[in-house]
C-alpha cells in the first residue's frame, strides 16, 4: 500500500489490481511476452496447443473459451504429439516464438513426457502446462490420481522433473506470478531453454486472486548475442595461428544465432573445409566448394577423411554428441586440438576442448577480424578438397541412381525427392535409417530447408513435425520422410492438420518394420530378432512369418487425407506432382528395401555381448574392442 502526501495530510492507496482466477491470470501474461533480438521484436507466445479433460476443462479451458486475449487453441489429437508440433514449430522459428500445450491430469499429462525430453534434449522452448491433483486434498483420490503412500506430495508430473529446464508446481492462485516469470527466464535463454512445465492444480486452476495489474505489462525479453572475453578471443586466435589444418562442424546453434553466412564467409577467408551435424545441415549450400558434408557416424566419405586428419577442430554451436564424433573415434591426427564456440559453457567445454563460451555469429565475425590481420591461411591444397568434394559427389549421385530388381532403393526415393522438391522448401524426419541417409545424401541449398530432429531421435515426431513447419512456413510445402514404424507409433497430428487446414506432405518409406535396428543387430553378429513386421509362425513360435502387408495411402484417404501408392519410379513421380497440386495434406506410400548406403569411414558404438555362443557375435565384439582403443577416453 503506498502512501501519497497532500499538503498536511496522508492519503494511503492501494495498488492497483484485477480479480482473476489463475487460468485467466496465466492466459494474460501469457499474451503479453514478446521476445527481441538484433532490435527486432516479436510475439513470443502464439497460441496453445491443448486436449481438455477433468483436469483442465472447466478451468484452463475455461479462460481460453472466455479469454480477451490474442492466444488461439489448436486442438491437439495426442498430447505428445501437439507438443512435437509445438516444439518443431519453435525450433523453425529459431526459437524466438512458441506454443504452449495444456492437458488433464494423470494420462494426459504422462503422455507428454516424451515430448518434453525432446525439447529439452535439443534445446528448443516449449512451455507445458499439465494439470494436476488437487491442492485441497479434499476430494482424493480423485480420477487419474497417483498415490504414492510414503510421499503423498508426488503425482503424475512430477515424471516432467528429469526432462525440463524448470518445472514448477503451482499450488495457490499467488504462486503464479514467480513461476511465470521463471518460466519465461528459461524459456527465452538461449543456454538454459527446453522444456518448462508448470504443474497445475485444477482446483487452483479455477482459484481467483486479485492479481497486481503490474504483472500484465509488456514484457520484452531481450536476447543478447553474448561476446568472448578478450582473453579467451586471444587465446583462440593464438591456438588457430598454431594449426595447419582445422576442420569445422557447424551445429544447431549455427541456425538459431543466424550466423550462416558469417559461417560461410568464415570459411571463405580463411579455406576451412566445413562438415555438418543434423542440426547444423543446410547452413551452408551443399555445392559450396568448401562443404563436405555430414560428419561422423552418419557423415560423408569427404568430413570423415578431414575430420580424420584434421589438427584442430572448430565446433560451431554443437553438443559434440556420439553421432557427430564416431563415438569419438573420428579425430585421429595425434596432434588434434579443439576449439569449441557455444553460448552453453556445459557444451562448449565437451571433448576437452578450448572454450569460447560466445554467439556463434560474433565469434566467428571477431575471430575473422583478428586472424585476417596475421593473414592466416590453413596449409590445405585446394587440389585435395576438390578431389574430396567431387569424389563425394559422384558417390551421391551413383546412389540416388542406385536400382534393384527388387525393388526401390531407399537413397533412389530420396534422389527423386532431393530432385522434386523445391529448394526453398523443407523436409523434416527424425529416426531410423532415413535421417543417417538424408545427412549423408540431401543437397540442402537454403537454410532452414532440412529439420532434423536427432537429439533425441524420437519416433513418431515426424508427422507431427510437419504440421508445427507449415505453421510456421505457410508459404512453402512441408514434407516429413518417415518410415512405417515412425508412422504407425503416431500420426495423430495429421487429422490436426486437415482440422486447421495446414497442408502437410507425408512421404512413407515402408521397408517392413523398424530395419534401421534390424540392421544394426545383423551388423553386430545377429541374425535379427523382433523387428520386422511379420507375423508370427506356429511352426517356430517366432514372428518370422511372411510379412505384414497394410495399405497406408487408404488409410490416409480414411482420416480425409489424399492417399497416393508409388511402386515404381514413375509411379513415384506422379503421385509427387498430384501431391504439389493438391490443397489438402497428402500420404505417398512407397514400398522400399532396406538401406544399403554404407558407414565411410566412420564407427558407432553399441553394447555387443561379451558372452555369447555365436561366433559373429564374438568377431562382433572383438572389432569394438579394437576400436574402442582407437577412441579417446573423454
Amino acid at each position: 500500500m503506498e502512501s501519497i502526501q497532500y499538503a498536511n495530510e496522508s492519503v494511503e492507496v492501494k495498488p492497483q489490481t484485477i480479480r482473476l482466477t489463475m487460468g485467466q491470470a496465466l492466459l494474460k501474461f501469457l499474451d503479453n511476452q514478446y521476445i527481441e533480438i538484433d532490435g527486432e521484436e516479436r510475439k513470443f507466445i502464439k497460441g496453445m496447443f491443448g486436449i481438455f479433460g477433468h483436469g483442465n476443462a472447466t478451468g484452463l479451458a475455461e479462460a481460453l473459451e472466455r479469454q480477451e486475449s490474442n492466444l488461439p487453441l489448436l486442438q491437439g489429437k495426442n498430447e505428445q504429439g501437439m507438443v512435437h508440433a509445438a516444439t518443431a514449430y519453435a525450433k523453425q522459428k529459431n526459437r524466438l516464438e512458441i506454443f504452449a500445450c495444456t492437458t488433464s491430469i494423470g494420462p494426459g499429462a504422462l503422455n507428454m513426457v516424451t515430448a518434453a525430453g525432446t525439447a529439452t534434449v535439443n534445446r528448443i522452448p516449449v512451455l507445458l502446462l499439465p494439470s494436476d491433483n488437487f491442492a485441497t486434498r479434499q476430494p482424493d483420490p480423485v480420477l487419474q490420481q497417483i498415490e504414492n503412500p510414503s510421499d503423498y506430495t508426488v503425482s503424475a508430473t512430477d515424471a516432467f522433473k528429469s526432462v525440463s529446464r524448470y518445472w514448477d508446481r503451482i499450488v495457490r492462485p499467488e504462486q503464479l506470478m514467480t513461476a511465470a516469470i521463471n518460466a519465461m527466464r528459461v524459456l527465452t535463454d538461449p543456454v538454459e531453454t527446453g522444456a518448462v512445465t508448470l504443474a497445475l492444480p485444477q482446483d487452483v486452476q479455477a482459484e481467483a486472486f486479485d492479481y497486481p495489474v503490474e504483472f500484465f505489462k509488456k514484457r520484452v525479453h531481450v536476447i543478447e548475442r553474448r561476446t568472448p572475453s578478450e582473453v579467451t578471443l586471444e587465446r583462440a586466435v593464438e591456438l588457430i595461428k598454431s594449426k595447419k589444418k582445422p576442420f569445422i562442424i557447424a551445429g544447431g546453434g549455427t541456425h538459431y544465432s543466424f550466423a550462416a553466412e558469417a559461417l560461410k564467409q568464415f570459411a571463405e577467408r580463411f579455406e576451412i573445409p566445413v562438415g555438418e551435424t543434423q542440426a547444423g545441415k543446410s547452413a551452408i549450400a551443399w555445392n559450396h566448394p568448401l562443404n563436405m558434408g555430414g560428419v561422423g557416424a552418419n557423415g560423408s566419405k569427404a568430413s570423415n577423411v578431414l575430420s580424420k586428419d584434421a589438427d584442430l577442430i572448430i565446433a560451431v554451436g554443437t553438443r559434440l554428441t556420439d553421432f557427430s564424433t564416431s563415438s569419438k573415434v573420428a579425430f585421429q591426427n595425434p596432434d588434434v586440438s579443439f576449439l569449441n564456440i557455444n553460448v552453453s559453457s556445459f557444451d562448449a567445454m565437451k571433448m576437452e576442448s578450448q572454450l569460447l563460451v560466445s554467439d556463434a555469429k560474433t565469434a566467428l565475425n571477431q575471430l575473422g577480424e583478428q586472424l585476417q590481420k596475421v593473414n592466416y591461411k590453413t596449409a590445405y591444397d585446394e587440389n585435395e578438397l576438390t578431389s574430396l568434394k567431387e569424389a563425394w559427389d559422384n558417390e551421391v549421385d551413383r546412389l540416388f541412381n542406385l536400382k534393384s530388381e527388387e525393388g526401390l532403393e531407399q537413397s533412389q526415393v530420396i534422389g527423386e525427392l532431393n530432385q522434386f522438391i523445391d529448394e526453398k522448401d523443407i523436409i523434416t524426419c527424425a529416426a531410423g535409417s532415413l535421417p543417417g541417409d538424408l545427412l549423408k545424401l540431401w543437397r540442402s541449398k537454403h537454410p532452414k530447408t532440412y529439420h532434423m530432429e536427432y537429439g533425441f531421435s524420437t519416433m513418431g515426431y515426424e508427422v507431427q513435425a510437419a504440421l508445427g513447419i507449415k505453421m510456421a512456413e505457410p508459404g512453402r510445402e512441408a514434407y516429413t520422410l518417415v518410415g512405417d514404424g515412425s508412422y504407425l507409433m503416431m500420426h495423430s497430428e495429421l487429422v490436426t492438420s486437415l482440422q486447421e487446414k495446414q497442408k502437410i506432405n507425408i512421404i512413407l518409406f515402408d521397408n517392413h518394420g523398424f530395419q534401421c535396428i534390424h540392421g544394426l543387430q545383423v551388423g553386430q553378429g545377429s541374425e535379427g530378432f523382433g523387428n520386422e513386421f511379420r507375423y508370427r509362425e506356429q511352426s517356430t513360435n517366432q514372428l518370422s512369418g511372411d510379412y505384414m502387408e497394410i495399405d497406408f495411402a487408404a488409410h490416409a484417404r480414411s482420416l480425409g487425407a489424399k492417399g497416393y501408392t508409388a511402386n515404381t519410379v514413375e509411379e513415384l513421380r506422379d503421385a509427387l506432382k498430384k501431391a504439389k497440386q493438391d490443397t489438402i495434406s497428402t500420404l505417398i506410400h512407397i514400398k522400399t528395401l532396406p538401406s544399403k548406403v554404407e558407414g565411410y569411414d566412420s564407427w558407432w558404438r553399441l553394447g555387443v555381448a561379451e558372452i555369447s555362443n555365436s561366433e559373429s557375435v564374438k568377431n562382433a565384439y572383438e572389432n569394438m574392442e579394437e576400436k574402442l582403443n582407437q577412441a579417446r577416453k573423454y
